[in-house]
């Protein structure tokens, strides 16, 4: 076998209207395994999607020397066959298309009992991953499901599935194909602490099975089989370093980071809330199931004006569910003793009357959310609890939402669609979008996706501020304890669908 498996030479990359990378130089040898590490918006993915083949290139030269192997060593392989089935690619959002593969799933679907069915289980989408010909087929269908732990999982249909669980199955997806090259962006991203220690020794027997991997990654979360590392920035590669001569703190280093106290605290007043509550949620013995699987299994919760919680959990503990009974998105909650903002669900209240007083951001609502909008406007929607504005923009309001997205250092991707922003930025907007009308009930999943350690430590400053001045309620939902804001006192932790600790 070739001992180059790709070379991209002298290349320039564009998007669009957007020139992504000029006159980039990169080589992936035999036995080296990859991790791009950057500031949020350095080309990471980009360059992931550029070794997939799925961005335009103009200029220069990129070789396929490992499909050209493949050829010689192959050559009955039918002519159809081209160097894109022997790479996989586990995106940051996945694509996964409803039963009868005519549109994708939207948002509350997962919640409803009907259009819930209209999903493929996990079992039935594994088997519609087709192999590449391959001599030896390492990785197959029993394998993987012992590899990423998807026994128990292998019935449940795939909008039911939590954030971590969706990245196991589409990691499995991607291995069924035996390709050559794996490319991984932000793969450890959703998982919980248990499944990231795994998660160090399947990179290992991936490696070791002869597939060659570049992922995008944090420079703190690096796998034991990486070899080398390329750190990007602003489009470039700036530089390359052996695994085992990396270190973070030197090469990204840690920016200072302010916030806008007065700005804030203006922000904060021009709608201040005008309603005050005794029990912002009560539950009682709630009792949630599909089938016969429980979710939640007698959960008692009481949280009250101005506390601030953390939620935690493992990848299917219930976390998500819990929080669709508070943000009305599940039916469920009539048939549960469930009180949000002093009203008794199923007393007249609509499902408006609950998210105008909810700022939410969730892994799901980014997943789900429409990006034709520009990013200012997809803040103000905030305003009307909408996935992106129907309506004319407000003067006023549109104001308003620049000077959040200032707060957030994002306010250069305000006349941007949401689609051609990098990732980190699609959340922030969307926190900004939960933030814009200043609801008395802040709920945070696992906000800091994505984000690189200078936004997460803006953010967390921004949340502390906030509850400094003012009354919110947070709960703040993640499996990375250093994110936690300071201001977080309690906790509420789930195991299997039971309260474990409160």
């Amino acid at each position: 076998m070739a001992s180059t498996l790709f070379t991209a030479q002298n290349i320039t990359v564009r998007f669009l209207n957007t020139m992504i990378f000029q006159n980039l130089d990169f080589t992936i040898n035999k036995g080296e395994n990859w991790a791009l590490v950057g500031e949020s918006g350095s080309g990471k993915s980009a360059l992931l999607q550029t070794i997939a083949g799925n961005l335009n290139i103009i200029g220069g030269e990129v070789n396929y020397h490992f499909f050209d192997d493949y050829l010689h060593h192959n050559p009955g392989n039918p002519e159809h066959l081209t160097y894109h089935k022997l790479i996989a690619m586990v995106e940051a959002r996945h694509h996964f298309k409803n039963l009868s593969n005519t549109g994708d799933f939207y948002y509350q679907q997962r919640y409803n009992s009907m259009d819930s069915e209209d999903a493929l289980t996990v079992e039935q989408y594994l088997h519609t991953i087709k192999p590449t010909p391959q001599p030896n087929q390492y990785w197959h269908f029993d394998k993987i499901i012992t590899t990423l732990k998807l026994d128990k999982l292998s019935h449940k249909q795939l909008i039911k599935l939590s954030n971590g669980e969706t990245k196991r199955l589409r990691i499995a997806a991607a291995l069924l194909k035996n390709p050559v090259l794996l490319l991984m962006d932000s793969p450890l991203t959703g998982l919980d602490v248990q499944t990231r220690k795994e998660f160090n020794d399947i990179i290992s027997e991936i490696n070791a099975s002869g597939i060659t991997i570049i992922m995008a990654t944090s420079p703190y979360e690096i796998p034991d089989a990486i070899t080398k590392v390329a750190v990007l920035k602003q489009g470039a590669i700036i530089h390359t370093i052996a695994k085992t001569q990396f270190n973070a703190s030197v090469v990204m280093p840690q920016l200072a980071d302010s916030v806008d106290k007065d700005e804030l605290r203006s922000l904060l007043n021009i709608h201040p809330s005008p309603e005050s509550f005794q029990q912002i949620i009560c539950m009682q013995q709630v009792h949630i199931k599909y089938g016969d699987n429980v979710i939640l299994n007698n959960v008692d919760w009481q949280v009250t004006q101005g506390q601030r919680w953390a939620l935690l959990g493992h990848n299917g503990a219930g976390k998500s569910t819990l929080l669709s009974l508070i943000t009305g998105d599940n039916p469920q909650a009539y048939a549960n003793h469930i009180i949000l903002f002093d009203k008794r669900r199923g007393t007249g209240e609509s499902i408006w009357d609950i998210k105008k007083r909810i700022g939410f951001v969730s892994p799901e609502l980014h997943q789900y959310f429409p990006t034709d909008n520009s990013c200012l406007q997809v803040i103000e929607s905030g305003y009307y609890d909408t996935l992106g504005l129907f309506r004319p923009s407000n003067k006023d309001r549109a104001a308003i939402a620049l000077r959040w997205m200032k707060a957030l250092e994002i306010d250069q991707y305000a006349r941007v669609l949401l689609r051609s922003v990098p990732a980190s930025a699609q959340r922030l907007c969307l926190l900004a979008r939960a933030l814009v009308k200043n609801p008395p009930l802040l709920i945070f999943d696992e906000p800091c996706q994505g984000m690189d350690a200078h936004q997460q430590q803006h953010f967390k400053t921004l949340v502390d501020t906030i509850c400094e001045l003012s009354d919110v309620t947070l709960i703040y939902v993640t499996h990375y304890q250093h994110e936690i804001p300071e201001s977080v006192d309690k906790v509420l932790k789930l195991e299997k669908g039971v309260v474990v600790d409160a």
